[in-house]
């Protein structure tokens, strides 16, 4: 009698789950584009992939001059991954990522009769319906993110889909799913490191002196025991750049990681460095022995070169931008967001040059080329070069010639300038 009861209470358990909560459902599948509702609507490609509720789409110049429309995804909220980076940040920026990859057709819904602005003034809060083949139909991405637990609500309840967004919600509340549940998030390291991008680093540097950070770049050059790191930033369109001073810490596989073309993680410390004028990286570990622990520097990828980006002298000298950080509008100049960034400059008149002259210094012999183009004024700024023979370049080599260049941006005595860390980098006319 003791078994046929057990036997049946465990069908029972079966049946219902095993905690006595119903099947999942699919929010998603239950809810409806309807093309004829008076809602706007517009299909689009995507631009940018930015974050796990933010997307740049591709849109008729008709529609939004400019072609480009900054998406805000309405009645969700997924953690960072664009600023400082939070647990399950990465992982809902991929979830969306992969979705609209696999896409045959995206559009976008406003919630009303109208596209509306989000607080920032530059995002247009959306919804956002894909299809991945012709025959399938739309699903809403917005609910599917809080159907898997990706996203906390966000106004979720005071829009056209509330009802469907609050029922997916609670589901995934229920389920303990990624931001609802105890797990750890397998794409977030859990170290000592504040979790950034560099974007968010250059954009706010002072606020993190002293402090231990974590981000992600690719070493574009490596001098002097100083490895220069590069960022491309979607959302803004921008590259972002910081130095990485090692010194002497490092050996064998940790030095290999900061190879010229590695895509790498770095931990480190962020200082001010006085005789530079500028911010730096250092305290860099790397144990080859905990190869994986979130507080050593690690190599992503490998195989990626500088952007070089081609600059204009008067963007360096006198440029501006306007950035939304957060939800604030900066301008910052042009040069302190570029700093340690790959840039490409043409058609630079030598105009002066000045040697360093000290037997006493490793730059004994390295130059400063003045430079004009189109009437403004850049520096040039070289290491010690040497020709095929090893011998020191001196400068009749550059007297009276115009210059095309490659380099990273640096600062000396307050000013901007171009430094230069090889002769190739220089192509004399």
């Amino acid at each position: 009698m003791i078994l046929v009861i057990a036997t049946l209470f465990l069908a029972v358990v079966s049946c219902n789950g095993g905690d006595g909560d119903s099947e999942a459902k699919d929010f998603v599948s239950e809810l409806k584009l309807d093309m004829n509702s008076s809602t706007l609507k517009q299909e689009v490609t995507v631009k940018a992939y930015i974050d796990g509720d933010t997307t740049h789409f591709y849109v008729p110049e008709s529609f939004l001059a400019g072609g480009v429309l900054k998406a805000r995804y309405l009645a969700i909220n997924t953690p960072e991954s664009t600023g400082k980076i939070e647990e399950w940040g990465k992982t809902a920026s991929n979830f969306t990522k992969e979705k609209l990859q696999s896409a045959t057709s995206i559009i976008i819904e406003s919630d009303d009769n109208k596209w509306n602005l989000d607080s920032t003034g530059e995002r247009y809060l959306v919804w956002v319906w894909y299809r991945s083949s012709e025959s399938s139909e739309y699903r809403n991405l917005n609910v599917e993110i809080l159907q898997n637990g990706l996203a906390i609500a966000s106004n979720s309840a005071n829009n056209r889909y509330g009802d469907t967004c609050m029922a997916a919600i609670n589901q995934a509340k229920s389920s303990s799913l990624h931001v609802y549940s105890k797990d750890k998030d397998p794409n977030f390291p859990y170290g000592e490191a504040t979790e950034l991008t560099l974007k968010e680093l250059r954009c706010n540097v002072k606020d993190y002196e002293g402090s231990k950070v974590a981000f992600e770049g690719v070493v574009v050059k490596n001098n002097s025991n100083t490895a220069y790191v590069e960022e491309y930033d979607a959302e803004s369109g921008l590259y972002f750049g910081m130095t990485v001073y090692y010194g002497y810490a490092l050996n064998g596989t940790g030095l290999q990681i900061l190879s010229v073309g590695n895509r790498v993680r770095i931990v480190g410390t962020v200082q001010y460095y006085e005789t530079g004028d500028s911010y730096q990286v250092s305290g860099l570990e790397y144990s080859p022995m905990r190869p994986k622990d979130p507080n050593n520097i690690q190599k992503i990828s490998e195989g990626h070169s500088p952007a070089y980006v081609p600059t204009e002298a008067s963007d360096l000298v006198s440029g501006k931008v306007e950035l939304t950080v957060g939800e604030e509008k900066r301008t910052y100049d042009y040069a302190e967001l570029a700093l340690y960034t790959s840039r490409e400059m043409r058609d630079l008149k030598v105009k002066s040059i000045y040697v360093t002259d000290n037997e006493e210094s490793s730059s004994n012999g390295a130059m400063t080329l003045i430079c004009e183009v189109d009437g403004v004024e850049i520096s040039v700024r070289t290491i010690v070069l040497r020709d095929a023979n090893g011998a020191i370049v001196t400068p009749d080599y550059f007297e009276d010639t115009t210059i095309d260049v490659k380099g990273l941006v640096d600062r000396f005595d307050g000013k901007y300038q171009i430094k230069v860390f090889s002769l190739e980098d220089i192509n004399v006319r």
